[in-house]
């Protein structure tokens, strides 16, 4: 999950007495828009209906804390909200206790990837072609129109890293969605991608955080970006106009909750993922914040409007792909790698 709660000092959590919440179930996640959300429609409902004194803090998503706590046998965390790359090496380092998904919920009622043998997948976002409407001249809809600068004029925000950047390229070049990491994962795929971004190069205006792609385009900097779809949603309901996003082609991922291995507080732990999985909790959720949920029942308990900025919604997802978490624990390196040596000729 992408937002600007990872923007929170680290400082936070040197405040906290390891026995400031004894007794009580800790939750821990990314702060921001996300953390407020998770405490209004998860936290404090949960703790309201179970009668368990259920706290909330931030942290800015450094594993290393909770390899730290996992190491010295002292966890004080209970539940903690991860990105799927965390996942199965986290899992794998023996960083989370095993779930029994018996306790939780049935894997059929939650969406492909969600149900782990370390992790809970509890919501989805995603990343998304943004524009500003002032700067084009009709709707672009997906990548090949982010590549055409001459039917849409102007500047191209994009991340300055290879993940995400070299599947856009392959479906401007006309990978179908489905098809994009088969290819990917060949020599001659990623030539074709860093050709394709070759081609764009010189119209790309470079951010790094998930705050600059509104900015960029609110201020006509440029004319599309690529961009989270909650930071997009923020600056609209702050009033913003020049803004929309074209759902076509995105690509989405889920943040998972885990547990850390050695908690003092397992069953609570997975009495509160059970909760939060859950139709109801789940709606809620998507009413704070649009991410999406990963409970398939959940999406019936919508309105047409929350529907419309979902990233999993049926309208808005029909044409997503997964990340592939696979790909890039086995190719990331090498990737990026060589994406920065690129992006700096």
């Amino acid at each position: 999950m992408k937002s600007n709660s990872k923007m929170i000092c680290a400082a936070v959590l040197t405040c906290l007495s390891t026995a400031a919440f004894a007794g009580a179930l800790t939750t821990v996640n990314y702060g921001g828009a996300d953390g407020n959300a998770q405490k209004a429609a998860w936290v404090d409902p949960f703790s309201k209906e179970s009668g368990i004194a259920t706290n909330a803090i931030q942290y800015t998503g450094e594993m290393a804390k909770v390899k730290a706590m996992v190491e010295a046998r002292n966890v004080t965390w209970d539940v903690v909200e991860v990105e799927s790359a965390d996942v199965g090496r986290g899992c794998q380092d023996g960083l989370f206790e095993k779930l029994d998904w018996s306790k939780i919920a049935s894997k059929g009622d939650l969406m492909a990837g969600a149900a782990t043998p370390c992790a809970a997948g509890t919501f989805v976002w995603s990343t998304v072609l943004a524009y500003n409407p002032a700067l084009s001249r009709s709707t672009p809809h997906g990548w090949k129109d982010f590549w055409d600068v001459k039917k849409f004029p102007g500047k191209r925000g994009m991340k300055k890293e290879a993940r995400y950047n070299l599947e856009f390229a392959l479906m401007a070049d006309g990978v179908a969605p489905k098809d994009v990491y088969t290819v990917l994962s060949t020599p001659t795929g990623v030539e074709r991608a860093f050709r394709k971004m070759d081609e764009l190069k010189p119209h790309i205006q470079w951010w790094e955080a998930g705050a600059q792609p509104p900015q960029f385009l609110i201020a006509g900097d440029v004319a599309m970006s690529t961009a989270y779809n909650g930071r997009i949603d923020a600056a609209e309901r702050e009033g913003n106009k020049n803004l929309a996003i074209a759902w076509d082609q995105s690509i989405y991922e889920l943040d998972f909750f885990v547990i850390p291995k050695g908690s003092k507080n397992k069953d609570t732990a997975q009495k509160y993922i059970s909760y939060v999985l859950k139709p109801q909790p789940q709606a809620a959720f998507a009413q704070q914040i649009p991410y999406g949920p990963t409970n398939k029942a959940a999406l019936k308990l919508l309105d047409a409007a929350t529907l419309a900025a979902l990233p999993n919604s049926a309208q808005n997802g029909n044409t997503a792909i997964p990340n592939s978490v696979e790909f890039w624990t086995d190719h990331g390196d090498a990737l990026e790698q060589r994406f920065t040596a690129w992006a700096a000729r």
